[in-house]
């Protein structure tokens, strides 16, 4: 008997060391991309307390995770908002801070109410805030991939060594695929991966670090985010257009390990595990 499509979800978070790499952009446009190809996408804005996916997708939730967490909301899908093609997006509250710091029976409910979801689903792709709080090694451990985005400034790279750091040695994570933003050339993407790799190999000398893709500085992003709508549903044909629907390519080939399998309460389950 085929495994259903529930069962074999590809979950990934989209990570960073340092706010200002243009994570978020990343995390939407690859959703957005992913749906165009006919997937079932949900993006979860798990920047608690400083969410902006919606804002990007030219979205206007009516409620949001603080609303599941508060008990106005009895379900997720009672927060869900339906963006470009189909994809479902878990809005997170903008400035409140409490939603940064939710207590461990807080915490444990929002991850069940993952639970009762029934849809089905493809792809969870998690936006985690930038940095090591809680709340991101606990998303990273739950999900199958990380992706760290950096970008060519000194503060990224020491900042997503430090998070692999973290997730490595205090987590046990030694897998990571790295995407490189806001590049000005190809090659710089090659020279920040270089340094990247070269400091994992002779510090963290069991981490594995993956190449994922680089996407170049675009003007059209800008101007996308401005109009908010994602640059792959604007400006498909830009660079950072098409950098973002090669990644979503490339991860729709990727198969899921048997271990993996088992759908989004695969995920709720790891999540409980971490918290």
């Amino acid at each position: 008997m085929q495994p259903t499509r529930a069962r074999q979800l590809k979950s990934i978070a989209i990570a960073s060391g340092k706010g200002g790499v243009g994570k978020t952009n990343v995390a939407v446009n690859l959703a957005v991309g992913l749906a165009q190809m006919g997937r079932h996408v949900m993006l979860f804005d798990a920047d608690l307390g400083l969410a902006n996916a919606d804002l990007i997708l030219g979205l206007r939730p009516t409620k949001t995770l603080h609303d599941l967490v508060a008990g106005r909301a009895d379900s997720l899908e009672e927060i869900l908002v339906e963006g470009p093609h189909g994809l479902m997006l878990v809005p997170s509250a903008s400035g409140i801070g409490s939603m940064a710091n939710l207590t461990p029976a807080e915490h444990t409910g929002l991850i069940r109410a993952f639970s009762s979801y029934q849809r089905p689903l493809d792809v969870l792709i998690v936006d985690t805030a930038a940095g090591v709080q809680e709340s991101v090694t606990t998303f990273c451990r739950a999900v199958q991939h990380v992706f760290v985005v950096v970008c060519d400034e000194p503060a990224s790279l020491t900042d997503a060594y430090a998070l692999i750091k973290v997730l490595h040695q205090e987590h046990g994570l030694r897998r990571f695929r790295v995407i490189c933003n806001m590049l000005q050339s190809p090659e710089s993407g090659r020279r920040l991966m270089h340094k990247l790799t070269a400091v994992c190999h002779q510090y963290l000398p069991d981490v594995m670090l993956e190449a994922a893709i680089s996407i170049p500085m675009d003007d059209n992003l800008r101007r996308a985010v401005s109009r908010r709508e994602p640059v792959v549903s604007l400006f498909p044909g830009s660079p950072s257009g098409r950098a973002f629907v090669e990644l979503a390519r490339q991860m729709d080939r990727w198969t899921v390990a048997e271990t993996d399998m088992g759908g989004i309460g695969f995920f709720v389950e790891r999540m409980l595990q971490s918290a």
